[in-house]
């Protein structure tokens, strides 16, 4: 004869969950790709997916407080009011770097896609924009991953491996400009990282990406000259062109 344990109350599991340690740790939070809620890590709540993030963005970004694992509230005050759109032509600004990151919103990107394109989180987001959106990276164009050509496919991998280097899992900010979106609906922004640096301009720099120079956009010139220098440097996809 065999026996079933009667099922455990989520919340009776908070006493499994692992402590926190002392110190930086304390701070540090889980989310899921798709979820509203920050987690202690070992929440029953935590899908596979589980990207770490410091409480304080956490919050700043919109996260609220799981009511399942009962994680450690923000340090000090409410969380931060969203930031509106920022555009780039709307504000003057003539070059990619610096970007004004203050006026920025905040997003994570949750998921990397290819050279060019993540999937971003934004709980709170500003008005127009939804909670997660399908980002594509303005004004560059990567390799497509499904080239058979081997030369092609491997840079197209090295683009993708770039991108995710550098972006997944980070807390971005976004600067918009004069389209929102494209014929797809995926938000077309340049991803901007906590050091100021433009990743839609790395991309160029290395030589991960092309200027995408089809529509018109704030900094063409500037990309343009970007993809001229890698060319002439042999930098990443020219050099694999022999150029």
């Amino acid at each position: 004869m065999s026996f079933r344990l009667p099922p455990v109350p989520a919340l009776a599991l908070i006493g499994l969950l692992p402590a926190l340690p002392l110190g930086a740790q304390a701070d540090l939070v889980y989310v899921t790709e798709t979820g509203l809620a920050y987690h202690r890590a070992g929440c029953p709540s935590l899908q596979r997916t589980r990207l770490p993030v410091a409480l304080a963005e956490a919050v700043e970004l919109g996260y609220a407080s799981c009511g399942v694992c009962l994680p450690p509230p923000p340090a000090a005050g409410p969380a931060v009011a969203p930031r509106g759109l920022y555009r780039v032509n709307l504000a003057g600004a003539t070059r990619c770097e610096p970007g004004e990151l203050d006026a920025m919103p905040r997003a994570l990107v949750v998921r990397q896609v290819d050279g060019d394109t993540v999937y971003v989180a934004m709980p709170r987001p500003p008005e127009g924009l939804g909670t997660r959106e399908r980002l594509r990276l303005l004004g560059v164009d990567c390799p497509e991953l499904g080239r058979t050509n081997p030369d092609a496919r491997q840079m197209a991998l090295a683009a993708s491996e770039f991108t995710r280097r550098r972006l997944q899992g980070r807390v971005v900010r976004l600067a918009f400009d004069w389209r929102l979106r494209d014929r797809y609906g995926r938000l077309l922004a340049y991803v901007y990282l906590p050091d100021g640096s433009c990743h839609n301009a790395e991309l160029l720099r290395e030589g991960y990406a092309q200027a995408y120079t089809r529509f018109p956009f704030q900094f063409l010139e500037e990309f343009r000259a970007l993809q001229s220098a890698a060319r002439r440097q042999g930098r990443g996809l020219w050099a694999a062109a022999g150029k």
